[in-house]
């Protein structure tokens, strides 16, 4: 700030982390940092190259040729000499952007820190940007995934969250098939181990299956970023950027077969689903809690994420919520109610039809549409004067007595 010349600043900027993702080695993940490192320097930004393993990879050692290399620090363990990141010389050196490979890597005992990303950790706080990568085997919450897929449990992971406080994640992608012959011709391992890791961690399957959930890990951070863009600028049009079906239920018999319908409209969109309860205010679910929990089960077997909300106001809430996921497509179950009662009120279906702008209602049939619903008694209240309706609901005053049909379920 100005007029405060020789004032220690403690409000130094927080340096930014910009993570090489990749599906396994050999992808591009350091080659393609090296890459952004050369595009950094040459706009006049000060580079130093932290740490960099190549592996033995040519191509990958001459992308280091022109950047400046910080020496690596050497560790003394069990007779063994280790080199590793000099956290200290780094520091010291503060250069504008740090170049540091390997963010799951664990340090040699007697390091200061256990993990590099600790050590990245102390370059951000002291406003170092940094470049780093990492393969999506080694994030925590992947770790069982990844060892069922390809039989090898990852001994060095990174907890997620460390990755996902990164400024910017880029995915390094490559097909199974073209990895493969990258391997196959020498540009990953050397030529002894090259048919060892073509028949295990390189099949076909393996890769594809990595690569899949690289993408949805990927995916996911894009749509947190996405809402969390859309809530801070106040945003409520749908933008159909990703397709997203939600389905109502009701708590009713149909519900857990709406659930799966809606799965397989969201299946053949490309889309995820998510299901959404409605409770009214005044604490009536309108489901019974064993059909409710089934519901539950169902969602999750299907891949899906099950919701709860509050709203007196049914379609209100249901388009609410709907806006708010930015979902593309609604599902709906046709009513439950008799002719009579949707002769006096058109019901939810209608009403969220009406007012669902660019979002794509599907009214799904099932097995109980129309059969009626049973109240516990048909009395809504104390007798009341012929002609006083019923805030809530549409009043009938033909009788001795007032009765109403709900609003919900559909």
């Amino acid at each position: 700030m100005p007029g405060q010349t020789g004032a220690v600043d403690t409000s130094r900027r927080r340096g930014e982390l910009r993570i090489y993702l990749g599906a396994a080695p050999g992808v591009g993940k350091t080659f393609a940092m090296l890459g952004e490192a050369h595009r950094r320097r040459e706009r006049g930004t000060d580079v130093l190259v932290g740490l960099v393993e190549d592996h033995g990879r040519e191509r990958t050692a001459e992308l280091l040729d022109g950047l400046e290399v910080l020496p690596r620090t050497r560790v003394d363990h069990r007779d063994v000499e280790l080199t590793e990141l000099d956290i200290d010389a780094l520091l010291a050196r503060a250069p504008e952007v740090a170049v540091v490979d390997e963010l799951a890597h664990t340090n040699a005992p007697g390091s200061r820190n256990e993990k590099r990303w600790q050590d990245i950790a102390e370059l951000l706080d002291a406003g170092i940007e940094v470049l780093s990568t990492v393969n999506i085997q080694h994030l925590e919450s992947l770790n069982d995934v990844v060892e069922r897929i390809t039989g090898i449990r990852q001994r060095e992971t990174v907890p997620d969250a460390v990755v996902r406080r990164a400024e910017q994640i880029e995915l390094v992608d490559i097909t199974p098939e073209a990895l493969r012959r990258r391997l196959a011709h020498g540009n990953v391992y050397a030529a002894h181990k090259i048919d060892a890791a073509l028949g295990n961690y390189f099949r076909v399957g393996n890769l594809t299956a990595l690569r899949e959930l690289a993408l949805l890990w990927v995916a996911d951070q894009v749509d947190v970023a996405l809402r969390r863009y859309r809530s801070e600028k106040r945003i409520t049009d749908t933008w159909e950027a990703r397709e997203r079906v939600v389905v109502a239920i009701t708590g009713g018999p149909e519900s857990e077969s709406l659930i799966r319908r809606a799965r397989r409209i969201a299946v053949r969109a490309g889309g995820d689903l998510l299901v959404v309860h409605v409770l009214r205010g005044d604490g009536l679910a309108g489901g019974s809690p064993e059909m409710l929990a089934r519901c539950r089960k169902v969602t999750d077997d299907l891949g899906a994420t099950f919701h709860s909300v509050v709203g007196d106001h049914v379609p209100s809430a249901l388009l609410e919520f709907a806006r708010g996921a930015n979902a593309t497509q609604l599902v709906l179950g046709t009513s439950r109610r008799s002719r009579l009662a949707r002769a006096f009120d058109e019901g939810i279906g209608a009403a969220v039809i009406q007012r669902s702008g660019p979002i794509d209602v599907h009214m799904v049939t099932h097995d109980e549409a129309h059969r009626g619903i049973r109240w516990p008694s048909a009395r809504t209240g104390p007798p009341r004067r012929p002609g006083a309706g019923r805030r809530g609901g549409v009043g009938c005053s033909a009788g001795p007595w007032p009765w109403r049909f709900p609003r919900w379920p559909p």
